[in-house]
């Protein structure tokens, strides 16, 4: 019988007093409730180990056969940052003004939304998240990736909790269609670009739309005995 590759060790696991998880909890709900994205930046720049951490937890998400198939290329410098603002304004300016339906641009209106994207040169940092559909050993085989939008999108929720934690403002940007990211970053055509995620320090006098989110009620239901 062939051995299972995966081996086994003990689970790092604290059993917790119930009043400090709930403690925990609500102070995270707390923390996380204050998130919003934001379009307006500082130019101050954010301390690489900051991202890293970030990153780190990033990548502690689970994903489909432990592939983890996700690339996040963190971008910092002022050229490359300036040829994805063109990049993605161009597909911006096709969306707003040809492809998007009415009842779409009637539901961004309130959010004051255009094709321009001043952000994506002024933050200090962008992370563009990829997708792997598949990997390729030292042997030429590819090897298929599972769930990976799934994985990805856990992966980059902890991401942006990462980064709000540490005290980072970001904001989430889906240029559609987005390859034109894999050839300023010369990304491989495996990896299919899922965003692009906007960090750094909001601008002094940063101010974000004035919405609401649905109460607890709205969005959950129990199925209790």
């Amino acid at each position: 019988m062939e051995e299972n590759s995966f081996k086994t060790i003990p689970l790092d696991f604290t059993l917790l007093e119930e009043s400090e998880m709930f403690e925990r909890a609500k102070a995270l709900n707390e923390l996380l409730q204050k998130r919003r994205s934001v379009r307006d930046y500082s130019d101050k720049p954010v301390p690489r180990e900051l991202i890293e951490q970030c990153l780190l937890a990033a990548n502690s998400a689970p994903s489909g056969a432990n592939r983890q198939p996700w690339h996040f290329a963190v971008v910092r410098d002022a050229k490359k940052k300036k040829e994805i603002r063109e990049g993605a304004e161009e597909e911006e300016r096709e969306f707003y003004t040809s492809r998007a339906p009415q009842d779409w641009l009637d539901a961004l209106s309130p959010l004051g939304t255009d094709a321009n994207k001043p952000f994506l040169e002024t933050a200090p940092c962008l992370i563009v998240i990829f997708g792997q559909k598949y990997e390729v050993d030292e042997n030429g085989q590819k090897l298929k990736n599972y769930y990976v939008a799934e994985s990805v999108g856990i992966a980059t929720g902890l991401l942006i909790a990462a980064l709000h934690n540490a005290g980072l403002a970001t904001l989430t940007h889906t240029p559609a269609p987005m390859k034109f990211l894999n050839k300023i970053l010369n990304r491989p055509n495996t990896e299919r670009p899922i965003m692009i995620l906007v960090v750094g320090y909001p601008e002094k006098n940063a101010r974000v739309p004035d919405i609401s989110r649905k109460t607890l009620d709205q969005f959950t239901s129990f199925q209790d005995d």
